[in-house]
């Protein structure tokens, strides 16, 4: 595929809001790239990555190796996904602390927006891929009701969260992050970044390299054979999600990291969510979230002492994310 520099920054502004996405608990960047159009090259690109590779740079040489490798599209898209992912991820933990309505209300506009343009592409309406996106909406949505677990930094685990995480993160609906949240792995891969302990990143990537490696292999398989069904429950994937980026909570349990107890967040607090209750005592870091459930906004309002729902604001956040996927979708549709 021939491109010009323009093309390639614009697959870099892609990257970025992917990488964006996927530093948020609850987002995916697969579902950015879907939007974009660029996600059945990124698996297929990915997918070829193999020993051949190897044999074309010793026999071809270095440019006959980079076209296969299909390398200036994945340097443009890694540039813009590493740099937003590790600059975003430190504004995403400030925003989710301080403002975590408001960046949940934006969040949820752009994923009711990506419910509309991924399952367009599903051309063929039958009973399986009705089933098919019944059960990815079930998945999608048991996983977000799932406990987190405690933190763990053990190099074998960081290795095999790495792998985990990346598979959710190059699936529309199914966040990377989140994924590492109920792992345990989120606080301990934001710390190592936060320190730059290139250990931990290090053998955090070598997973993410792994799993990458192997997964897209499955999903190009997949796009190939059975391609409405596989769009039926990625679409799925992304309804489910919605619990997740709903932007009022209601917290049920929290963890306390000073002694590792799981409690009742009612035996802590009279308020019903611990953002609000983190905010009040200005401390983010010795209590945790296992479980929380979505409520309306006012009855949020309700359980928190009547403080303000930010109803009129997350609106316009909402329509402000569903706009965006818009952008995104003009993007994807122009030639690159």
């Amino acid at each position: 595929m021939q491109r010009r520099i323009k093309n390639y920054f614009t697959i870099t502004l892609k990257g970025i809001a992917m990488g964006a996405a996927d530093a948020v608990p609850g987002v995916s960047g697969g579902t950015i790239a879907l939007i974009s159009g660029i996600y059945e090259e990124l698996i297929s690109t990915i997918s070829n990555v193999n020993l051949s590779l190897v044999k074309t740079l010793r026999k071809e040489g270095f440019l006959a190796f980079w076209k296969q490798l299909n390398g200036s599209f994945l340097l443009a898209l890694l540039i813009g996904i590493l740099t937003s992912f590790v600059s975003f991820m430190r504004l995403a933990k400030y925003l989710i602390e301080q403002h975590p309505v408001l960046i949940w209300s934006f969040f949820f506009g752009l994923i009711i927006a990506s419910i509309f343009f991924v399952g367009k592409q599903i051309t063929k309406w039958n009973l399986a891929t009705i089933v098919s996106l019944i059960i990815g909406t079930f998945i999608a949505y048991y996983i977000t009701t799932l406990p987190s677990l405690a933190s763990n930094s053990n190099p074998l685990f960081l290795f095999i969260a790495g792998a985990i995480a990346i598979c959710a993160m190059i699936l529309p609906g199914i966040s990377g992050s989140f994924i590492l949240v109920i792992l345990g792995a989120y606080k301990t891969l934001s710390d190592a970044i936060h320190d730059w302990d290139f250990k931990r990143i290090a053998v955090f990537g070598i997973g993410a390299i792994v799993g990458l490696l192997s997964f897209s292999r499955v999903l190009k398989w997949l796009f190939k054979h059975y391609h409405n069904i596989t769009m039926a429950i990625l679409t799925g994937f992304i309804i489910g999600s919605l619990n997740k980026i709903w932007p009022w909570k209601k917290t049920i349990t929290v963890l306390n990291e000073a002694n590792g107890e799981t409690v009742a967040f009612s035996d802590i607090s009279n308020l019903g969510s611990l953002s609000v209750y983190q905010q009040q005592i200005n401390n983010f870091e010795s209590i945790k979230i296992i479980t929380e459930e979505s409520v309306s906004p006012f009855v949020y309002s309700a359980i928190n002492n009547n403080i303000s729902s930010q109803l009129n604001i997350a609106i316009a956040l909402i329509i402000a994310g569903f706009l965006t996927i818009f952008i995104l979708e003009k993007l994807g549709n122009k030639k690159q």
